[in-house]
């Protein structure tokens, strides 16, 4: 985790996204607006999403390594201003269930065997990332989306390589070299196979693909919440661009 900030850090960057994705929904000119990235959803169902992930991670972090998950369903019938009210008492019960448990507090996680931590730290890590995405999904629903913030980009996209890579099986084409370069320096590099991906130290041998951006445009493109031509795509095989960002499945 060489890109990740402190856990408290972490709680701030979770409060702040999380109060991001609020802000839009509450002051959306079309409270009914639909999500572009989420296309089956509208405002609503996104922050009623967030709710639900909070509250699940709520009960994952406070049981700690025996959780068993249950489906958490979101509440139904609420008014707008109900739903916000929800989703700031479920981001603050998450927080402070965080707080308490300590970073290194054993977890339930649904990363095992990606060599990521399955601790309370790393849920912290990732549910940065879950309001960071979404709040971006809320402000493109309304026609201003802004750019994820540096470090919790550079954060996002090393976290995206261990995890939604690292959890997405047996690489289904030819064996590749892909390196993923930000503009501001920080760049990864990783063969993929069909025994899944494997993160390996930097080198000048030639690539099948290399992907640069900035590195918001790069997680978001990841995330496949911008689009391929939003990233420069070199290497022996650049037209590998399409099925790398197909190959993950995003939840």
């Amino acid at each position: 985790m060489a890109f990740t900030p402190s856990f408290s850090t972490l709680l701030d960057q979770i409060e702040e996204h999380s109060a991001t994705l609020r802000r839009t929904v509450a002051t959306a000119p079309d409270p009914l607006a639909t999500v572009p990235s989420c296309p089956d959803w509208q405002l609503p169902d996104l922050l009623a999403h967030l709710t639900v992930v909070h509250r699940f991670w709520t009960a994952a972090v406070t049981a700690g390594a025996g959780f068993v998950p249950a489906e958490v369903k979101p509440e139904s019938g609420l008014s707008p201003e109900q739903a916000l009210a929800r989703s700031e008492e479920a981001t603050a019960a998450m927080l402070t269930a965080l707080r308490k448990a300590g970073p290194q507090q054993p977890c339930w996680t649904w990363w095992p065997g990606t060599g990521a931590p399955q601790d309370a730290g790393a849920a912290a890590r990732h549910q940065v990332q879950e309001a960071a995405v979404h709040a971006y999904d809320a402000q493109l629903a309304v026609g201003a989306p802004l750019p994820v913030a540096e470090p919790v980009a550079v954060d996002g996209i090393d976290e995206f390589l261990t995890l939604s890579w690292g959890t997405a099986g047996p690489w289904p084409h030819a064996p590749a070299r892909v390196r993923l370069r930000t503009d501001e320096g920080p760049s990864w590099l990783a063969e993929l196979t069909s025994a899944g991906v494997r993160p390996i130290a930097s080198d000048d041998n030639p690539v099948s693909l290399e992907l640069a951006a900035p590195a918001s445009e790069l997680l978001l493109a990841l995330h496949r919440r911008r689009p391929p031509a939003a990233v420069r795509a070199g290497g022996d095989s650049p037209a590998l661009l399409v099925d790398l960002l197909a190959w993950p499945r995003l939840g």
